[in-house]
């Protein structure tokens, strides 16, 4: 494994497992085997409503939580000052940890500016090692950076694969010391990714699959990465990425993919901001339609 280190000299590992969209049913199990596997970096949030699962898998891996970086996230209806410090204690309990590795803002929307004064407060009282934000657009990132913050993000985790690469983003993080770090790397399939026929050749090359090229050119590139797979073997292949490396020409191909477009949807589009809010007040009464039901049982 390869680590990162942060802007306050906090080291992150930079492959992670991410449990979005796993249920909370199959949590345990896939984090059990992605620690098993060699994983170190587990990514939750609290959107996806299986934090508690994530706590349950790392207690009973046995591993020291000292050697387990977890990474979540504030939900846009936890933000605020007061809300925002209370949802991220819940956090921890639901962990069952006593302190979070990473803590970022989900969503650049609602009152992101107090949520992440009581980010900053947590991080100085240890209950939080590092902070930072998500899918906040270069402008976004610039003002959180320069304007009354007390500390500088450490990371801003953003949708980044080949077909959007995030290069202009990138430039403006590494400008203010923030670490890029990419969900959906594989884009969810989409535009045909694993049967991309440049990423297919490269892949031949070196004998690795379009997903371990796919997570090698991010890893040369110094991005952060959090993957997902429910499969073990899945798991096992996506982590053997460090035994060989891309030329430059090879990372040349792969940059004459970009489209700059997002695959999944544009965060100024005011449909979408509704879209957020809806999607997860839905989440939500699913979630607690299921504690009834089992507290019933």
């Amino acid at each position: 494994m390869e680590y990162v280190t942060l802007n306050n000299g906090v080291k992150m590992p930079i492959l992670g497992f991410g449990v979005y969209q796993i249920s909370k049913e199959d949590t345990k199990r896939c984090v059990l085997n992605a620690l098993s596997v060699g994983y170190r970096a587990i990514d939750t949030a609290q959107s996806y409503f299986n934090e508690r699962e994530v706590g349950e898998a790392i207690k009973e891996s046995g591993i020291p939580r000292e050697e387990i970086f977890i990474t979540s996230k504030v939900w846009i209806d936890n933000y605020g000052y007061d809300k925002c410090k209370a949802s991220v204690l819940e956090s921890l309990e639901k962990l069952g940890v006593d302190y979070i590795d990473l803590m970022l803002l989900h969503q650049p929307f609602s009152d992101y500016y107090g949520a992440y004064r009581a980010l900053e407060d947590l991080y100085e009282e240890g209950k939080i090692r590092a902070i930072g934000v998500s899918n906040f657009y270069p402008d976004r990132l610039a003002d959180m950076c320069l304007f009354e913050r007390k500390v500088v993000p450490a990371v801003n985790q953003a949708e980044t694969n080949p077909m959007n690469q995030q290069l202009k983003a990138q430039e403006v993080m590494d400008k203010y010391g923030v670490r890029i770090e990419a969900w959906a790397p594989f884009g969810e399939g989409k535009n045909g990714m694993f049967e991309n026929e440049a990423l297919k050749k490269i892949g031949e090359k070196y004998h690795k699959s379009v997903a371990q090229v796919i997570l090698r050119w991010l890893i040369q590139r110094g991005v952060i990465i959090a993957c997902k797979s429910t499969h073990k073997d899945r798991m096992e292949e996506n982590f053997d990425v460090f035994d060989f490396e891309l030329t430059k020409e090879d990372m040349e191909t792969i940059k004459k993919l970009d489209s700059e477009d997002s695959l999944f949807f544009n965060h100024q589009d005011p449909t979408m901001v509704e879209w957020f809010d809806k999607m997860v007040v839905e989440r939500r009464k699913n979630d607690d339609c299921r504690k009834e039901k089992k507290n019933w049982e």
